[in-house]
């Protein structure tokens, strides 16, 4: 899940954007080449926490990552259960939530507009080629602050439905997510034409 910045002063608050996706690409590629070894696993547990506490956000910004994704790694675990040995798809579920959690790192550390300037100037050689760059940032951007937000009305939706005593059933909470997102959707494309973004 994409996380929202957090102000701070640490070393990863102050190392360069491109720098920091560069270390999670790194990382997010070790964990997942690294799959027949057994401390691959742990070890990226430690960096993980490591990370966090060396950004001043700590664990308990730690632990809610890890509930916020608790829904992605129920289906993953869920689905490969299926398919595989029950250790099997836990460790491979578990690799998933780490890479989920250090990807939250960097946009709990990194203001968005240095992350599309980081892609921006990554993307740079492709002008040659007419690739508007400034489209593929502003779809990053979009992304990036629609995921919070579609979060925040799913947390609406079910602290309303606790309130009212409904039971807790998908259809009667995907409908309402899904007519909020879409209004969500409508007024961001009216905001988007008013400026002149086609």
């Amino acid at each position: 899940m994409i996380a929202l910045y957090h102000p701070g002063t640490s070393v990863l608050h102050r190392m360069p954007a491109g720098a920091k996706v560069l270390v999670f690409a790194a990382l997010a590629l070790a964990i997942t080449v690294t799959t027949g070894t057994v401390w691959s696993l742990p070890l990226a547990g430690v960096i993980t926490v490591a990370l966090y506490m060396c950004s001043g956000l700590g664990i308990l910004t730690l632990l809610r990552q890890l509930y916020t994704s608790r829904w992605i790694v129920l289906v993953m675990l869920v689905s490969q259960v299926i398919f595989l040995p029950l250790m099997d798809a836990i460790t491979n579920t578990s690799r998933v939530l780490v890479v989920i959690v250090l990807a939250a790192l960097i946009t709990l550390t990194t203001r968005i507009p240095a992350l599309l300037d980081a892609t921006d100037h990554a993307l740079a050689p492709l002008r040659r080629l007419r690739v508007n760059t400034a489209a593929i940032g502003l779809l990053l951007a979009l992304t990036m602050t629609a995921i919070p937000v579609i979060s925040g009305f799913a947390s609406q939706i079910r602290e309303a439905q606790r309130a009212r005593g409904v039971p807790v059933r998908p259809q009667r909470f995907v409908v309402p997510l899904l007519v909020m997102s879409l209004k969500h959707s409508d007024e961001l494309a009216d905001a988007l034409t008013a400026r002149g973004i086609e």
